[in-house]
C-alpha cells in the first residue's frame, strides 16, 4: 500500500468559530441502570449525564470557556438539543466539566 494512501485527510479547524450543532440531536440508546444502588446514586448519575451531554453541546457550538456558559445559555442549549432545563446544581456541574476537561 503506497504510503500516501495512509496520511490522515486533513481537516479544517473550528476554533476559530463557532460549528452549529448537528441537528436533529440524536441521544444514545439509553440502557438499564445497574439495580441495587442507593436512590442517590441514581440521581447523580443520571445528573452527570446531562452536565456530559450539555458540556460536549457548549463545546460543539463554540462555547470553550466555562465564564462564557452562564445558567442562561446552559438552558437555552438544553432546549436546543431537547433536554429538560438543567438545576443550578447541573449547570455548575457542567462548567466543572468544561473546566476540567483539558
Amino acid at each position: 500500500m503506497p504510503a500516501a494512501a495512509l496520511k490522515p485527510l486533513p481537516t479544517q479547524s473550528t476554533s476559530k468559530r463557532p460549528v452549529l450543532l448537528d441537528l436533529p440531536y440524536a441521544p444514545v440508546e439509553k440502557r438499564p441502570l445497574p439495580p441495587g444502588r442507593p436512590r442517590e446514586w441514581y440521581v447523580s448519575h443520571n445528573r452527570r449525564l446531562k452536565a456530559m451531554r450539555l458540556a460536549i453541546a457548549l463545546l460543539d457550538s463554540g462555547v470553550y470557556l466555562p465564564n462564557q456558559a452562564g445558567n442562561d445559555r446552559i438552558r437555552d442549549t438544553a432546549e436546543l438539543i431537547g433536554v429538560h432545563p438543567p438545576s443550578d446544581t447541573t449547570c455548575h456541574m457542567v462548567r466543572a466539566f468544561m473546566r476540567y476537561s483539558r
